[in-house]
């Protein structure tokens, strides 16, 4: 492995958090709490001005105080073994766009927030 490899290797992702969650819901019901504007902004705690559509970009207000950073978030679905729930992967980019004084707060502050999401969005969803 060349130094520069290893380097990369080494250091930290912090332009990407990625969070996992099991819940307890067909992956159908999943889908329609992510994918449908106004089910989204129910759960997150967002105002959307439009509807989710494949290659359109949606703005909103987030309505949760403390959390209005602007990064890209992109959910993925997966059926559980034996259909006993869905496994839902969010990854969220963009930190690396975030000045470098605020990008570490940013980072841990969106990080935390996505555990409380992912409680909300099972919640939601069962």
């Amino acid at each position: 492995m060349t130094a520069q490899a290893q380097q990369a290797q080494d250091k930290p992702v912090t332009d990407r958090i990625e969070t996992r969650v099991e819940v307890n819901a067909p992956r159908s019901r999943v889908w329609r709490a992510v994918s449908t504007a106004k089910e989204f902004g129910t759960w997150f705690g967002a105002e959307l001005d439009g509807d989710f559509a494949a290659g359109a970009t949606v703005r909103g207000r987030i309505t949760i105080k403390g959390y209005e950073h602007l990064t890209l978030v992109e959910f993925r679905l997966a059926e559980l073994a034996g259909g006993k729930g869905t496994a839902v992967t969010i990854v969220e980019s963009g930190f690396d766009r975030i000045p470098l004084a605020r990008r570490a707060e940013a980072y841990r502050m969106n990080d935390k927030g996505w555990a409380g999401q992912t409680k909300k969005l099972a919640a939601y969803v069962a």
